[in-house]
């Protein structure tokens, strides 16, 4: 059950960051904080079908995440969930597009073997 919940934690976060990246890069750049700014782009952040589901995600990424943390140590369920830091990498990369270099490929390798090592 532990792991289900951490495979559920990772693939839900990744996706929520990656689908409110993809939706915030479709909305106007913020260039001052004054509030009828901040409304106008949070209306429209309410308004992307991207975000929402992002949101939608992140919601089913923590409830899981409470829920692994009823059964198991913040010492493993933190770690263990940090396999989406490369599940994140690879969206980017192949995904959104973005630049992605050999010391992030690098530090994203190095955060799997954590995971990894958590598994025995």
């Amino acid at each position: 059950m532990k792991w289900m919940l951490v495979a559920i934690i990772a693939v839900c976060n990744t996706l929520g960051d990656v689908l409110n990246t993809a939706g915030m890069k479709r909305q106007d750049e913020v260039e001052d904080l004054r509030p009828r700014t901040f409304a106008h782009m949070a209306a429209g952040i309410f308004r992307n079908p991207l975000v929402l589901a992002g949101f939608a995600a992140l919601t089913v990424s923590f409830v899981a995440l409470l829920s692994l943390l009823s059964i198991s140590s913040v010492s493993f369920a933190v770690p263990a969930t940090a396999i989406s830091y490369l599940l994140e990498t690879l969206l980017a990369k192949y995904v959104l597009g973005e630049d992605v270099r050999l010391r992030r490929w690098a530090a994203a390798g190095l955060v799997a073997s954590g995971v990894v090592l958590l598994s025995f």
